[in-house]
Protein backbone atom coordinates (compact mmCIF):
# COMPACT_ATOMS: atom_id res chain seq x y z
CA UNK A 1 0.00 0.00 0.00
CA UNK A 2 1.24 3.49 -0.82
CA UNK A 3 -0.29 6.65 0.64
CA UNK A 4 0.30 10.26 -0.47
CA UNK A 5 -0.23 12.79 2.34
CA UNK A 6 -0.03 16.57 2.16
CA UNK A 7 1.87 17.07 5.43
CA UNK A 8 0.98 20.38 7.03
CA UNK A 9 3.51 22.83 8.47
CA UNK A 10 4.69 21.97 12.01
CA UNK A 11 3.78 18.27 11.94
CA UNK A 12 6.32 15.57 12.80
CA UNK A 13 6.88 12.73 10.29
CA UNK A 14 6.27 10.13 12.99
CA UNK A 15 3.28 8.82 14.89
CA UNK A 16 4.38 9.67 18.45
CA UNK A 17 6.14 12.55 20.16
CA UNK A 18 7.51 12.46 23.69
CA UNK A 19 8.39 16.14 23.92
CA UNK A 20 6.62 18.46 26.35
CA UNK A 21 4.33 19.88 25.20
CA UNK A 22 3.77 17.23 22.52
CA UNK A 23 3.85 18.35 18.89
CA UNK A 24 1.39 17.34 16.17
CA UNK A 25 2.24 13.99 14.54
CA UNK A 26 0.98 11.76 11.73
CA UNK A 27 -1.32 10.05 14.24
CA UNK A 28 -3.85 12.86 13.82
CA UNK A 29 -4.70 12.18 10.17
CA UNK A 30 -6.61 8.87 10.24
CA UNK A 31 -4.00 7.03 8.20
CA UNK A 32 -4.27 3.25 7.69
CA UNK A 33 -2.62 1.05 10.31
CA UNK A 34 0.91 -0.27 9.73
CA UNK A 35 2.09 2.43 7.32
CA UNK A 36 5.20 4.47 8.00
CA UNK A 37 6.87 7.40 6.30
CA UNK A 38 9.07 6.55 3.32
CA UNK A 39 11.62 9.29 3.98
CA UNK A 40 11.31 12.45 5.98
CA UNK A 41 9.96 15.93 5.60
CA UNK A 42 11.12 18.42 8.20
CA UNK A 43 8.78 19.60 10.94
CA UNK A 44 8.82 23.12 9.46
CA UNK A 45 8.33 21.96 5.85
CA UNK A 46 5.09 21.13 4.06
CA UNK A 47 3.87 18.99 1.23
CA UNK A 48 4.12 15.50 -0.17
CA UNK A 49 4.98 12.70 2.21
CA UNK A 50 4.72 9.11 1.02
CA UNK A 51 3.81 6.39 3.51
CA UNK A 52 3.88 2.65 2.94
CA UNK A 53 3.68 -0.74 4.59
CA UNK A 54 6.20 -2.16 2.07
CA UNK A 55 9.87 -1.96 3.13
CA UNK A 56 11.30 -2.65 -0.33
CA UNK A 57 9.11 0.08 -1.85
CA UNK A 58 10.22 2.51 0.87
CA UNK A 59 13.84 1.69 0.01
CA UNK A 60 13.26 2.30 -3.73
CA UNK A 61 11.66 5.65 -2.94
CA UNK A 62 14.28 6.90 -0.47
CA UNK A 63 17.67 5.34 -1.14
CA UNK A 64 19.91 7.86 -2.97
CA UNK A 65 21.19 5.05 -5.23
CA UNK A 66 17.75 5.03 -6.90
CA UNK A 67 18.00 8.79 -7.55
CA UNK A 68 14.28 9.52 -7.23
CA UNK A 69 13.89 13.22 -8.08
CA UNK A 70 12.25 15.28 -5.35
CA UNK A 71 10.65 18.55 -6.42
CA UNK A 72 10.35 21.47 -4.01
CA UNK A 73 8.79 24.90 -4.31
CA UNK A 74 10.87 27.17 -2.14
CA UNK A 75 10.12 30.72 -1.06
CA UNK A 76 13.46 32.44 -0.49
CA UNK A 77 14.43 35.76 0.99
CA UNK A 78 16.39 37.96 -1.39
CA UNK A 79 16.80 38.28 -5.13
CA UNK A 80 17.84 35.13 -6.99
CA UNK A 81 20.48 36.41 -9.40
CA UNK A 82 21.66 34.37 -12.38
CA UNK A 83 24.88 33.61 -10.47
CA UNK A 84 23.02 32.30 -7.40
CA UNK A 85 20.72 30.14 -9.52
CA UNK A 86 23.72 28.74 -11.42
CA UNK A 87 25.51 27.96 -8.15
CA UNK A 88 22.48 25.89 -7.04
CA UNK A 89 22.40 24.15 -10.43
CA UNK A 90 26.11 23.31 -10.25
CA UNK A 91 25.89 21.99 -6.68
CA UNK A 92 27.03 23.81 -3.57
CA UNK A 93 29.51 22.76 -0.92
CA UNK A 94 27.84 22.13 2.44
CA UNK A 95 29.52 21.16 5.72
CA UNK A 96 28.93 17.47 4.83
CA UNK A 97 30.35 17.81 1.31
CA UNK A 98 29.23 19.00 -2.13
CA UNK A 99 25.67 18.43 -3.29
CA UNK A 100 24.83 16.85 -6.60
CA UNK A 101 23.78 19.30 -9.31
CA UNK A 102 20.14 20.41 -9.01
CA UNK A 103 17.55 21.55 -11.49
CA UNK A 104 16.55 25.07 -10.50
CA UNK A 105 14.20 27.62 -12.01
CA UNK A 106 12.51 30.80 -10.89
CA UNK A 107 8.72 30.43 -10.51
CA UNK A 108 6.90 33.53 -11.76
CA UNK A 109 4.26 34.32 -10.78
CA UNK A 110 4.37 32.77 -7.31
CA UNK A 111 2.60 29.39 -7.12
CA UNK A 112 -1.01 29.31 -5.92
CA UNK A 113 -0.70 27.50 -2.59
CA UNK A 114 -2.85 27.20 0.51
CA UNK A 115 -2.20 29.75 3.24
CA UNK A 116 0.31 28.68 5.86
CA UNK A 117 -0.54 28.89 9.55
CA UNK A 118 1.28 30.82 10.90
CA UNK A 119 1.91 32.90 7.80
CA UNK A 120 5.42 33.57 6.51
CA UNK A 121 6.66 36.91 7.84
CA UNK A 122 6.48 39.69 5.29
CA UNK A 123 8.99 42.54 5.16
CA UNK A 124 8.43 45.45 2.80
CA UNK A 125 12.13 46.22 2.56
CA UNK A 126 13.30 42.66 1.74
CA UNK A 127 12.27 41.02 -1.54
CA UNK A 128 11.33 37.36 -1.77
CA UNK A 129 10.98 34.93 -4.66
CA UNK A 130 9.87 31.37 -5.42
CA UNK A 131 12.17 28.72 -6.85
CA UNK A 132 11.53 25.21 -8.06
CA UNK A 133 14.40 23.00 -6.95
CA UNK A 134 14.69 19.35 -8.00
CA UNK A 135 17.26 17.19 -6.22
CA UNK A 136 18.00 13.48 -6.35
CA UNK A 137 19.55 13.09 -2.92
CA UNK A 138 18.02 13.81 0.44
CA UNK A 139 20.37 15.01 3.12
CA UNK A 140 19.13 16.51 6.35
CA UNK A 141 17.62 19.94 5.62
CA UNK A 142 19.46 19.91 2.29
CA UNK A 143 17.36 22.41 0.31
CA UNK A 144 17.38 24.91 3.19
CA UNK A 145 21.15 24.58 3.54
CA UNK A 146 21.67 24.91 -0.23
CA UNK A 147 19.66 28.13 -0.51
CA UNK A 148 21.37 29.57 2.59
CA UNK A 149 24.79 28.73 1.12
CA UNK A 150 24.09 31.01 -1.88
CA UNK A 151 22.62 33.82 0.24
CA UNK A 152 18.92 33.04 -0.26
CA UNK A 153 17.52 31.85 3.10
CA UNK A 154 14.41 29.66 2.84
CA UNK A 155 11.19 31.18 4.18
CA UNK A 156 8.80 28.40 3.11
CA UNK A 157 9.44 24.96 1.66
CA UNK A 158 6.80 22.76 0.02
CA UNK A 159 7.62 19.37 -1.53
CA UNK A 160 5.32 18.92 -4.52
CA UNK A 161 6.61 15.66 -6.04
CA UNK A 162 8.70 12.56 -5.45
CA UNK A 163 9.43 10.79 -8.72
CA UNK A 164 6.07 10.47 -10.48
CA UNK A 165 4.00 10.99 -7.32
CA UNK A 166 2.55 14.48 -6.78
CA UNK A 167 0.32 16.39 -4.40
CA UNK A 168 -2.31 16.65 -7.16
CA UNK A 169 -4.79 18.86 -5.35
CA UNK A 170 -4.48 17.39 -1.84
CA UNK A 171 -5.18 20.03 0.78
CA UNK A 172 -2.97 20.10 3.90
CA UNK A 173 -3.81 17.08 6.07
CA UNK A 174 -5.56 15.18 3.26
CA UNK A 175 -4.28 11.84 1.97
CA UNK A 176 -5.14 9.24 -0.64
CA UNK A 177 -3.99 5.78 -1.61
CA UNK A 178 -1.95 5.75 -4.84
CA UNK A 179 -0.92 3.01 -7.26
Amino acid sequence: MLIALNKPFNVLCQFTDRSTPPRDTLAGFGLPADVYAAGRLDYDSEGLLLLTDDGSLANRLTDPRHKQPKTYWVMVEGTPTAEKLQALRDGVVLNDGPTRPAKVRLIEPAPALWPRNPPVRFRKSVPDAWLEIIISEGRNRQVRRMTAAVGLPTLRLVRVAIGGYTLDGLAPGQWRQVD
